[in-house]
């Protein structure tokens, strides 16, 4: 596949700068307005409704912030990372479910104070109301959800039954809204109040539909991807080759990866996000897997000619965010794919790869690796062995001793989680700039 010319950026605001600055205008300003309309609207009935009112808008808040988080936008994507994104859209949700407890909680003692009843029997008769209950219904949807998604239980389910219980999400979102609409005095309060409510609810929803939905649904229509080979690179390892129609309109970038399904090999929900491991041409697409989990150890019997169903691309692990001449690209194991993309990609500067490996016959593509660092004058350090049978390979010894000008480069990390913490502690300890290190988790929770 041809490599295609990267460039060195030399503006002072980083993409993944931009992002987040323009993330955090969007979100002060959405709360500024929010607490405007609170305050316009009126108190409640009593100054605990009141107080519950303020927790309820915010709420809705949240939920909208949810909502673009997953909505994979690429603006978004490309430069902050499905990985980070998916971290935020997660504190966001465990702040939402406090936020949703507290609001219900305080309605249901307001309205006791104002009837001089208990809460028991007022939560009865609010259930009887049908606004109150949509809300009911859709904070027991978010508490349900915010329990299956703590660490211990999310662990011991798999990821398939956890995205199935966590789409309810989105009936809760709907009886939310419709809540809000029934309920809540603050959208209606004014025409700017209801115009805004509106807006936003149609931007977070429609981009949420747009992202997640429309945009893979034409893509896949447009291209028509298409499985044109399977080769098995080793005993457990395997690669993919993928074609399709106007293949030059996919704007996928080396370094990035999709979430590929393949109909008739495996049910629809099964789906596993795979780096490319070669750079996009125009042509053709490439991933490789280890054989890890069910869907990946078929990936070697899927039929050549059968349709492929490729979601994406995403992440922001590519040379968009290169600021040095020089750059480390530091792998472990199956987590060399998109650096052997990266490298077929690059076309200046001073290259350095740190391939850790179990032992040379584990180094998927090692010969590709070579050619590749061959032709752009580069080095290949091949770490080999077990880590406690010497010094740390990625401390900051080991570090400093392989790549003397570390903290001149930019440094790119993939592979294992305990590799790449391992790594980027020892990039800290050097004193790497922290916008010259870039890493992403390729997951899909």
């Amino acid at each position: 596949m041809a490599a295609t010319s990267d460039s060195v950026r030399r503006g002072t605001v980083l993409p993944v700068d931009a992002a987040r600055w323009a993330m955090w205008t969007f979100v002060i300003v959405n709360v500024v307005i929010v607490e405007a309309l609170f305050v316009s609207a009126g108190s409640g009935k009593n100054g605990v409704l009141t107080v519950a009112k303020f927790f309820g808008l915010h709420a809705a808040l949240l939920m909208l912030f949810q909502l673009l988080l997953v909505a994979r936008l690429p603006w978004l994507d490309r430069r902050i990372g499905m990985d980070r994104l998916t971290v935020w859209h997660r504190w966001v949700g465990f702040t939402l479910l406090w936020t949703v407890l507290t609001h219900a909680t305080l309605v249901v003692l307001g309205y006791a104070t104002l009837d001089d009843t208990s809460m028991g029997k007022t939560f009865v008769a609010l259930s009887g109301v049908l606004a109150s209950l949509l809300g009911m219904w859709a904070a027991a949807i978010i508490l349900v959800i915010g329990v299956i998604s703590t660490r211990p239980l999310r662990r011991r389910l798999r990821y398939e039954v956890w995205h199935g219980l966590h789409l309810l999400l989105y009936v809760a979102l709907g009886l939310a809204f419709v809540h809000q609409l029934e309920e809540t005095t603050t959208f209606t309060s004014s025409a700017f109040a209801e115009a805004y409510w509106w807006i936003l609810w149609l931007f977070s929803f429609g981009a949420l539909l747009t992202g997640r939905i429309a945009v893979p649904l034409w893509r896949n229509a447009y291209h028509r991807f298409h499985v044109t080979a399977v080769v098995p690179e080793s005993d457990n390892v395997v690669s993919v080759y993928v074609t399709g129609r106007h293949l030059d309109k996919l704007p996928a970038r080396a370094g990035q990866f999709c979430i590929w399904r393949f109909p008739g090999h495996n049910n629809w929900w099964l789906a596993n996000p795979f780096s490319l491991s070669a750079a996009p041409d125009g042509r053709g697409l490439r991933l490789t897997a280890k054989a890890v989990g069910s869907t990946s150890a078929g990936l070697r019997n899927v039929p050549v000619g059968s349709r492929a169903f490729v979601e994406g691309p995403y992440g922001a692990f590519t040379s968009l965010h290169r600021t040095r001449p020089g750059a480390l690209l530091i792998a472990g194991g199956v987590g060399i794919t998109p650096v052997r993309a990266m490298l077929e990609e690059q076309s200046a500067g001073d290259i350095v790869v740190l391939y850790r490996v179990r032992s040379e016959a584990d180094a998927v593509l090692l010969n590709e690796i070579r050619r590749l660092i061959a032709l752009r004058g580069g080095r290949l350090h091949l770490l080999t062995g077990r880590t406690v049978e010497g010094a740390p390979p990625f401390g900051p010894d080991s570090l400093r001793r392989l790549v003397p000008d570390v903290t001149e480069r930019d440094v790119y990390v993939c592979g294992p989680p305990a590799m790449t913490a391992a790594a980027l502690s020892g990039l800290r300890d050097l004193g790497v700039p922290a916008r010259q290190v870039h890493s992403e988790k390729f997951g899909l929770a």
